[in-house]
């Protein structure tokens, strides 16, 4: 087994939390531009927001549906830029103002650019947020800064490995942070406490995580309300993504999980319940765990909390993990700590197959930055 110094997957799972402070801090230094764009534009009523990306940058905008509401944002869409491109007359409408938001790593994929000059070419009144890891990326370089603001996060956080993991949570942080932009100053109290409590994690509750990836299970499922559906949702590609497959991974809502998607449950099965500290939530989500343990057999269960340990009663979790945060500390930014569960999961069932974290598609079914796909331009004509 390598050292864990030695793996780039490792070193971008643990630099996280400086990632954080530091994008805080570049927010705060252009918080002059970002105002004037945000006010200019966001913030119109005649303005439709799409949020886009690919595979984990499109899970960014998932979260954000359910944060957006809470900031008086309702005109807004979230649709993956792989649906953008073989779709874009339902969306890109000619005379409509709309702002696109574009998510990428390297924004080197081929649909990174492809949505962007599409739009362009559809849309007369089109603007365009573009978060980015990468100065160099195709879509960084090609930005038209008439019409675009162009936000270009730490260069650590274009990570190395194939699994997405600084880079998608700073993102993220990175459009949380542009949604309280007029008081920025204020916000970084919240910032600080969340990356001081994610140190507090990583350094806690890695030794247990070692020990959840050496029980035997063959399935995956990570439960969460509300934005933890969409951290949900990048904790299960996680898993799966970084052990090749190996284990089979699902992610839900607590309620929706019941109408169908329960069925994948065996006795082969890990369960990750990422945990509301919201009281209201919270009691839906102990019913769901309850009926769970009463009818089903499953190899392990991990409960991720805030502050505050979730009691059930006659129900055992195997590993409790605590993000330390409650929401008078973090406000909404806490949603960001839970996705190191399913990162460090990931990192150490990789390990646990003898795979490399950085690279674990021994077949090259994926890798980095999408291959093969041909971006058409003749979409005028249909």
């Amino acid at each position: 087994m390598r050292l864990n110094k030695d793996i780039a997957t490792y070193k971008e799972i643990h630099q996280q939390p400086n990632m954080w402070i530091k994008e805080y801090q570049l927010i705060l230094q252009n918080k002059q531009k970002i105002y004037s764009f945000v006010s200019k534009r966001l913030l119109s009523k005649d303005t439709e927001i799409i949020f886009t990306g690919a595979g984990t940058s499109a899970f960014i905008g998932n979260v954000l549906s359910m944060i957006l509401p809470q900031k008086n944002f309702f005109n807004f869409k979230v649709i993956p830029s792989s649906d953008l491109i073989t779709h874009p007359h339902i969306f890109f409408q000619k005379e409509k103002e709309i702002v696109l938001v574009s998510f990428a790593r390297s924004g080197n994929s081929p649909e990174s650019m492809g949505v962007v000059n599409i739009a362009n070419s559809l849309c007369k009144k089109i603007s365009h947020i573009i978060i980015t890891c990468n100065q160099n990326g195709e879509l960084a370089k090609n930005a038209n800064l008439d019409n675009t603001l162009l936000l270009i996060l730490p260069p650590e956080t274009d990570d190395k490995g194939l699994a997405m993991t600084s880079s998608f949570s700073t993102m993220l942080l990175t459009m949380l942070l542009i949604l309280n932009i007029e008081t920025i100053e204020n916000e970084f109290s919240a910032i600080e406490t969340l990356s001081l409590n994610a140190v507090k994690m990583l350094n806690s509750y890695e030794k247990e995580i070692q020990n959840i990836v050496e029980k035997k299970f063959e399935r995956a499922v990570f439960l969460g309300s509300g934005e933890l559906k969409g951290i949900a949702q990048e904790c299960h590609l996680k898993l799966q993504e970084m052990t090749d497959g190996k284990i089979i991974c699902k992610y839900d809502s607590f309620l929706g999980f019941r109408h169908g998607p329960k069925a994948v449950i065996n006795n082969k099965t890990l369960l990750v319940y990422l945990f509301s500290d919201d009281e209201y939530v919270l009691q839906y989500e102990k019913d769901l765990v309850k009926q769970i343990n009463k009818n089903n057999k499953v190899t392990a269960q991990i409960a991720v909390c805030g502050q505050n340990p979730v009691k059930i009663e006659k129900i055992h979790f195997d590993t409790e993990i605590f993000t330390g945060n409650t929401y008078s500390q973090v406000k909404e930014y806490g949603c960001v700590a839970y996705v190191l569960v399913g990162q460090l999961l990931g990192y150490y069932k990789s390990l646990f197959f003898g795979l490399n974290p950085d690279n674990p598609s021994l077949s090259g079914n994926i890798s980095r930055v999408v291959e093969g796909v041909t971006i058409y331009n003749n979409f005028n004509k249909y």
